[in-house]
């Protein structure tokens, strides 16, 4: 397992400058100059965003400007927000906790959306339960994430009145008020992301279930006289998980992209709502560190499924 590990580690090393390569140099080539809105303010002479410019390196060859990059990410430095005039790290940590928080609980409220109500739906094949179940799964993701947002705002803030539809960090009260108010602004969106998730991944567990419980060694499980529950879970499940494990582990970093609408329907000071800002406003720094993050995750994310593989399946080893 250690030198498995250590050898997708150093895999990933190239991939992650690929990467980078690619994100720098089009974000470098892209349109749009961050100190557009300094020049055009007569109050500020022309020669400060010309030092501004020089000292940022902005009109050095992309190659410098990539490298000059790449050592400061070495050395911790993420860069400096050219807009909000702080560093870069500091921007991005403070919105990860609220983005982990919100996509952590909608991931989990999918899943346990997803599990159950698959198997079931698999164990019972075109019975009633499995023909709701799937035409909820089908509305469920068929649905935009904008649309459901805005009709629990509808629904939930405007006309009953009980939930905020404006996401709040600065919330004054505390103690276990504090929690609460926390927990009823975070709802919607939680919601928004786990339904919308759970019922695609529905969907997928039901297939998978399918495709293993007409395997030959479930029905000599069943013929040795075993419980039909004990078939699905110990015979069935765990191999038909393998496939949902790849799934979960490579639409993780997609979540993280797919919250940016959530949070800007809702206000949610996140992740998704630092990056859409950023790009509005040319401000490359941040961009480029957020983007690379979410090539981490997917990395990451694919190496957690791998090694989750042995866990659920004991033939698979790791050389």
């Amino acid at each position: 397992m250690g030198h498995y590990l250590l050898r997708r580690l150093l895999i990933a090393v190239p991939s992650l400058l690929g990467i980078s390569v690619v994100l720098f140099t089009v974000l470098a080539l892209a349109p749009g100059d961050p100190f557009a809105e300094m020049t055009l303010n007569p109050n500020i002479p022309p020669e400060v965003a010309a030092s501004l410019r020089q000292k940022f390196g902005l009109d050095d060859p992309i190659w410098q400007r990539y490298f000059r990059w790449l050592l400061a990410m070495l050395q911790g430095d993420w860069g400096f927000s050219f807009i909000s005039r702080v560093d870069v790290d500091t921007l991005i940590w403070q919105r990860v906790p609220v983005t982990l928080a919100v996509i952590g609980a909608s991931q989990i409220l999918a899943l346990a959306i997803a599990l159950p109500v698959g198997i079931y739906s698999a164990a019972r094949p075109y019975s009633w339960f499995d023909r709701i179940a799937s035409t909820l799964a089908f509305v469920g993701f068929s649905l935009p994430t904008f649309f459901t947002g805005l009709l629990l705002i509808l629904v939930f803030s405007i006309k009953l009145d009980w939930l905020p539809f404006v996401f709040r960090a600065d919330i004054a009260a505390t103690g276990w008020q504090w929690w609460w108010e926390h927990l009823k602004q975070a709802i919607m969106p939680v919601m928004v992301l786990g339904l919308f998730q759970g019922a695609s991944w529905t969907r997928y567990v039901r297939s998978a279930v399918l495709d293993v419980v007409r395997l030959d060694y479930v029905t000599t499980a069943r013929s040795k006289g075993l419980r039909e529950r004990a078939v699905i879970m110990k015979h069935v499940v765990r191999n038909a998980l393998i496939p949902v494990v790849t799934l979960v582990a490579l639409t993780m970093p997609q979540v993280f992209g797919g919250a940016i609408v959530t949070e800007q329907i809702f206000r949610v000071p996140g992740i998704g709502s630092l990056l859409i800002d950023a790009i509005l406003r040319n401000d490359t720094p941040v961009v480029m560190a957020v983007t690379f993050v979410f090539s981490c995750l997917v990395i990451l994310f694919n190496l957690i499924a791998d090694l989750l593989y042995g866990w659920l399946d004991p033939r698979i080893s790791y050389r």
